[in-house]
């Protein structure tokens, strides 16, 4: 495959799962408006603190109004990772390789941009609940990756796709745990209490673990949510599970062994894997939940350039359209 055809798959992958992700932390907010005491201000600077996008924001904004944010977060085009501008990417990227996917993909992907595009703040803002709107966007692209998994054949494409979406997905559970747990913790006197209780399960409704979580884990703890989202090898959002799919396809693209490597990065997410594969919920406490999750996200930033420099890169060079968060 041409290293531009599986660059464009690629990055197809990580911006959808982007905008899904983004969608889904702004739905997730709105919900969970709705159960805090009165008089309790809901909290929209940490979704931006999620995204990495804070030194853009800041630029354009004072303060962390909820539409403001919102609109940064969806349809701002300057803002290069807001939900309009990810379909933006995505859709020019299925163009690109169009012959790789099946019609119907491209027609999903298609749709889903002329919906994203023809919206505005206003027709946003003029509902009652603008959550239609964000259940859509999920909607949409959940319908997309059910059609690719129906009508794409398990090539070296559909490889790169996962590997894509699997890597943006890990880095999106990182970066929710690390703000979600830091900016809105509560004081020690509420740790246990009821708003305790509804922050984490805000955290686990962003990456839609609730349920599942609580069929295996039964009672919410901070410990138990942070070794579910980080080391269960059965979600398919956790960390680990995420590197470990990631992994796998690059397996199945360079036709190496489980256990071997042949690239730098295979090498770099096989040592990434394995460590976590290794550790359990005490080590991160030890290191602590920042540090350890700050380590998490560079050494993914660092697999995602070694991707870029094996696979897609003559000579190494950042293309200014598809880029991973820093």
């Amino acid at each position: 495959m041409l290293s531009r055809v599986a660059n464009s798959i690629y990055w197809l992958g990580r911006y959808l799962e982007r905008a899904e992700n983004y969608a889904r932390f702004i739905d997730v907010n709105f919900n969970l408006m709705l159960d805090l005491p009165p008089g309790m201000k809901a909290q929209w600077e940490p979704l931006v603190f999620a995204t990495g996008d804070q030194e853009n924001y800041i630029k354009k904004n004072e303060g962390f109004d909820k539409k403001q944010v919102i609109y940064f977060l969806t349809l701002d085009r300057e803002n290069p990772n807001s939900i309009l501008s990810s379909i933006t990417y995505a859709r020019e990227n299925s163009r690109i390789v169009r012959e790789n996917l099946s019609k119907e993909t491209w027609e999903k992907i298609n749709e889903l941009y002329h919906y994203v595009n023809n919206a505005s703040e206003r027709k946003i803002w003029d509902k009652k609940d603008p959550r239609s709107f964000f259940d859509n966007i999920k909607n949409q692209i959940q319908l997309l990756y059910g059609l690719t998994d129906s009508t794409v054949a398990r090539t070296e494409g559909w490889y790169f796709r996962q590997l894509g979406m699997y890597l943006e997905r890990a880095d999106k559970t990182s970066r929710i745990l690390d703000v979600k747990y830091h900016m809105l913790l509560p004081s020690p006197q509420e740790v246990g209490s009821p708003l305790d209780f509804l922050h984490w399960m805000a955290l686990l409704k962003s990456v839609t673990a609730f349920n599942t979580y609580r069929r295996m884990y039964g009672t919410i703890s901070a410990s138990k949510v942070l070794e579910f989202l980080i080391f269960n090898r059965r979600f398919p959002r956790s960390i680990y599970f995420c590197l470990k799919e990631a992994e796998d396809c690059l397996h199945m693209i360079t036709e190496s062994s489980t256990n071997e490597f042949k690239n730098s990065a295979e090498k770099e997410i096989g040592a990434l894997r394995s460590k976590l594969g290794f550790s359990d919920i005490s080590d991160i406490i030890d290191q602590g939940l920042h540090e350890s999750i700050d380590d998490l996200q560079q050494k993914i930033n660092i697999i995602s350039r070694e991707i870029e420099l094996n696979f897609f890169q003559l000579k190494p060079s950042v293309s200014p359209q598809n880029q991973e968060q820093e």
